[in-house]
């Protein structure tokens, strides 16, 4: 499961000129979901963010997380990211989790994000073709992968 996470001023997403979702300071989170990944990587990824400290302190330093600040969270559904560009300059996405299993663990993952303590969480529609606006703050941008944790 990947994810790139911004901490955002707002983020919004549309489908056919209508805002399907949107949310203020928080972050925007794009996310892939990718053949073979598990509940278990939606939960840890999903705790991850919750708890990522990326928002200032009354000192300037990135110490407050999501949490902290009581920000929200816009999911948008990114297969995108999946993408194999080892061979030539045409992407591959065979690595990407079959729509069926990719909606679901999506909003799975959404979930856990609530659970978490998230108290607003929003998304897109998954497999529309949206346009997703992004006003991103410092900018701060981590990309995540669950794989790497598997790893270690």
């Amino acid at each position: 499961m990947r994810a790139v996470v911004q901490r955002v001023k707002n983020s919004s997403v549309s489908v056919d000129g209508e805002i399907k979702g949107s949310v203020g300071k928080g972050y925007n989170v794009l996310l892939g979901v990718m053949n073979g990944d598990t509940d278990a990587q939606a939960e840890l990824l999903a705790s991850k963010i919750a708890k990522l400290r990326v928002f200032e302190d009354e000192n300037g330093k990135m110490n407050k997380s999501v949490l902290d600040i009581g920000g929200e969270i816009l999911v948008v559904s990114q297969f995108t990211l999946c993408a194999d560009i080892k061979k030539g300059n045409r992407p591959s996405f065979t690595d990407s989790a079959p729509p069926t299993e990719a909606d679901r663990l999506y909003r799975f993952f959404c979930e856990c994000l609530r659970n978490n303590g998230v108290s607003k969480v929003e998304t897109g529609v998954f497999a529309a073709d949206m346009l997703v606006e992004i006003n991103n703050d410092g900018p701060v941008t981590i990309v995540m992968d669950t794989d790497i944790w598997n790893k270690n």
